[in-house]
């Protein structure tokens, strides 16, 4: 994995939020009895609010900041003699160490071009093998060659980009034996994990998921095929294996998108299959819905490589982003 120069890129966003908060109230920039707000903090630092909420959390774990009965975190030990201080903390102009500035920047810009490359990359390998060309996709994006190379980082992760022997990004070629490769793994991997998820699974939940599908003309296949991972083969007691899940299915799931953004429509067949696992799931013994789980993959298989064909017929060869370069 490409790592970028700035040391701190690579951690975790709640860390350097905590680590900058850290520093501010040691050095007293944030003083004792200070109100501390998830959402300006989270403008502060130009992010949403989960990391700030993990953050947080580990500060109090820290003793560094407590609750009190208010919203939002008084800085320090608190007690009753502590006045809450309430004050719009981007008057207090923190100190956010350049290094600390810049991962955040860096992390920040990451997240808001990776779906659009993705995007773009998943839909031209159905047409063949790509160069990606560093230089030309930082301009595409207008963003800094550090930012592209954690984007392709997160792509070679998914399976979506490798590297060349001349150590050039290839994006392509999805052959049918990939597809089919993965959907080999899928039929082994899930209807094993949903066996023993079985006491975990999220029943109520699943009730839930059931009631909507008919009622809801906008839920799509996609949606129902990530629900039933979290709230159900996601529940498995192994880790590894649900990992291992996840990683198998990431480079169908980014394609899959694309072929829908290439004009092919909804298909309804998948749904109601779906709706037949889910209900299998809920009133029948766990065993009936992993046999069928094992045909509904063998099936969308199928249909997800005659959906390709479809596609792959197409003369796309004028509009991919200027950045791919055929092979």
């Amino acid at each position: 994995m490409i790592r970028s120069v700035n040391p701190l890129a690579q951690e975790p966003r709640y860390e350097l939020i905590g680590r900058v908060l850290r520093e501010n109230i040691l050095s007293g920039v944030l003083p004792q009895g200070f109100v501390l707000l998830e959402g300006p903090i989270a403008a502060v630092m130009q992010t949403s609010r989960v990391p700030v909420q993990s953050a947080l959390r580990q500060l109090l774990e820290e003793g560094l900041i407590n609750r009190f009965d208010g919203r939002g975190y008084l800085v320090g030990s608190g007690g009753d003699d502590v006045i809450p201080i309430r004050r719009d903390i981007r008057e207090l102009e923190l100190d956010i160490p350049q290094v600390v500035d810049q991962a955040l920047q860096t992390r920040g810009t990451w997240r808001h071009v990776y779906d659009k490359v993705e995007e773009e990359v998943a839909s031209c390998q159905i047409f063949g093998e790509f160069r990606i060309v560093e230089t030309e996709l930082a301009d595409h994006l207008g963003v800094s060659r550090t930012v592209v190379r954690d984007v392709l980082a997160r792509l070679q992760e998914r399976g979506l980009v490798r590297k060349s022997p001349s150590s050039h990004w290839i994006a392509g070629p999805l052959t049918a034996r990939t597809v089919s490769e993965k959907f080999e793994l899928r039929g082994i991997m899930e209807p094993a994990a949903l066996r023993l998820a079985g006491p975990h699974i999220r029943y109520a939940e699943v009730e839930i998921l059931l009631g909507r599908i008919g009622a809801d003309p906008g839920i799509t296949p996609q949606y129902l095929g990530d629900a039933l991972l979290e709230l159900c083969i996601a529940q498995a007691p192994n880790a590894a294996l649900v990992e291992m899940i996840r990683s198998n299915r990431l480079l169908l799931s980014s394609v899959d998108r694309a072929l829908i953004l290439l004009g092919l429509p909804r298909d309804e067949d998948t749904i109601e299959q779906y709706q037949t696992l889910l209900d299998l799931i809920t009133h029948h013994p766990i065993d009936s819905a992993c046999e069928y789980l094992r045909y509904h993959l063998s099936i969308t298989a199928r249909r997800y490589l005659a959906r390709m064909k479809i596609v792959a017929v197409i003369n796309e060869t004028g509009s991919f982003a200027p950045y791919l370069s055929p092979q």
